[in-house]
């Protein structure tokens, strides 16, 4: 049971961190900062911020899953696809913040496509967003007695 609270409180951080960077804060930047270019550039350290806390979570959340599994609960096919969000989430961090992101910064300063390159960047957070959600709602589950 300590696990399970624990996973909990790791994905409800994920999730509610990115819910508070990606739609809250990232917007308010733009809104009140009045240079599009100021509020790009603090807006791409929170989201390569937010990039790295996704991958801390992410493993943490994988070591604990890992851990109730060899408190004797089995994984099933439903822990299984858990995990899959997890995993997808992480490699999605990292490829915003490996390719994305260099992309933004590359077309910013060449006259590229940033608008296809901050669209991308925009469904990639969307997407770990609800697969950080999907792992909150599978683990806060109150009938669940193993990782799901």
């Amino acid at each position: 049971m300590p696990l399970q609270r624990l996973a909990v409180l790791v994905a409800a951080l994920w999730w509610g961190g990115l819910s508070a960077l990606s739609f809250l804060a990232v917007p308010l930047l733009f809104a009140t900062l009045g240079s599009p270019a100021v509020a790009g550039s603090v807006a791409a350290k929170i989201f390569s911020l937010q990039c790295w806390a996704g991958l801390v979570l992410g493993l943490v959340l994988l070591l604990i899953l890992r851990r109730w599994r060899g408190e004797g609960s089995s994984l099933s096919p439903v822990a299984l696809t858990t995990i899959g969000f997890v995993l997808f989430a992480m490699l999605l961090a990292l490829l915003q913040e490996f390719g994305v992101a260099q992309n933004i910064v590359t077309a910013r300063a060449s006259g590229g496509n940033l608008r296809l390159w901050h669209a991308l960047g925009s469904v990639m957070v969307l997407v770990q967003w609800l697969c950080a959600g999907v792992v909150l709602w599978r683990l806060a589950a109150p009938t669940r007695t193993g990782p799901v």
